[in-house]
């Protein structure tokens, strides 16, 4: 019987090398896994999804980042407060991204470059991060299967009330806040490549498309994968993950 795609959020890689606090709460923190050899100098910082959910948190993004340890690549995946956990929300869950990669930036066992590869909800964070000016310095930003229309994405449903929880309404409601988040509307100041599934029927393919359409130019970059749905890209043992290590690996090069 075929293994179900949406298992790899239960699963889990063995325990990082080490868990190192940027905040006071204890969702600020980020988890360090090191290759056994570095082959890359690059360090990649993982950006977790789940719809911004407090029930889903950096853990079922362990496998994905120990695959890109395993490839040589140090790695930092970073957790951050959620919806309905204190602080969370807009802002807070973009402050604590920004903060987050601050720290990151200061670890001595990671080492620049950087390169912040976010899915899902963690595409818009990252999508987000790649149009703030403290980004200056990051090699690039890698977004798989990203919500990356929130205005559009609360029209047609994406998530159920996942985004309109993130931002505290819908657009009309809170238009400043779309304004600042949504990144449909904010032009990346970074390299900015973008990999989505055309059979995704969990955050639609064509988010992606019009993101890449909206933001035409030298930093974007879209690359179509023909399968995967909208979990294949974070599991290291399907082939739609290949493509996330290339995008990676374009960074690094």
């Amino acid at each position: 019987m075929a293994r179900d795609p949406i298992q790899v959020l239960d699963e889990r890689a063995a325990p990082p090398a080490r868990t190192t606090y940027y905040g006071d709460d204890p969702a600020q923190v980020y988890d360090v896994r090191l290759p056994e050899r570095v082959t890359r100098r690059l360090t990649v910082v993982v950006v977790h999804g789940g719809f911004w959910r407090p029930e889903y948190d950096r853990g079922h993004a362990s496998r994905q980042a120990q695959a890109f340890a395993d490839a040589g690549y140090p790695t930092a995946v970073l957790e951050y407060r959620r919806p309905g956990m204190p602080g969370g929300g807009w802002p807070g869950t973009t402050e604590d991204i920004a903060d987050a990669v601050t720290a990151v930036r200061r670890d001595p066992d990671l080492d620049q470059p950087w390169v912040l590869v976010g899915h899902s909800a963690g595409g818009q964070l990252v999508t987000w991060a790649a149009a703030q000016s403290w980004a200056h310095g990051i090699r690039g930003v890698v977004s798989l299967a990203g919500v990356l229309d929130l205005a559009d994405g609360v029209e047609h449903g994406v998530g159920g009330d996942a985004i309109t929880t993130f931002l505290g309404g819908r657009p009309a409601d809170v238009p400043d806040a779309y304004a600042a988040a949504d990144p449909a509307r904010l032009a990346p100041a970074i390299p900015t490549l973008l990999v989505h599934a055309r059979d995704d029927d969990v955050v639609p393919f064509e988010l992606s498309e019009r993101y890449a359409a909206a933001h035409h130019g030298p930093h974007v970059r879209l690359t179509p994968v023909d399968g995967g749905g909208h979990y294949g890209l974070i599991d290291p043992e399907h082939p739609a993950f290949a493509r996330v290590l290339e995008a990676v690996d374009l960074l690094a090069s």
